[in-house]
């Protein structure tokens, strides 16, 4: 079983689904699901994001192993991040322009 077989059927379990129920609401197959699941096909990206909006998941938590992605951030903390990091970065240049303007005036001193 592939780490993607492996990671769906963790998915399914949690879900307290059988193959049959998760067949269904994918409109496979039970053999075709099954084989997804054991690794013998591979997916594709079209039935990978349809597999993870039926988990609810990201494509990411199906794609890797549980250690390299040991938490999950939201799309909105990644948004929260991001604009702390815009903040802390315009703080940053007002300080090196401060550091400059004494410097500046040392020198003319």
């Amino acid at each position: 079983m592939n780490i993607v077989g492996h990671n769906i059927k963790k998915l399914r379990q949690k879900m307290e689904w059988n193959q049959a129920e998760v067949a269904k609401r994918l409109e496979i197959s039970i053999p075709a699901y099954s084989k997804i699941e054991t690794g013998i096909t591979e997916i594709g990206l079209t039935r990978l994001f349809q597999i993870a909006q039926l988990f609810e998941v990201s494509p990411a938590d199906i794609l890797l192993e549980e250690q390299d992605h040991p938490e999950v951030i939201s799309s909105d903390e990644i948004i929260r991040l991001q604009e702390e990091l815009r903040i802390k970065d315009d703080e940053v240049i007002k300080l090196q322009q401060k550091a400059i303007e004494l410097y500046e005036e040392l020198v003319r001193k």
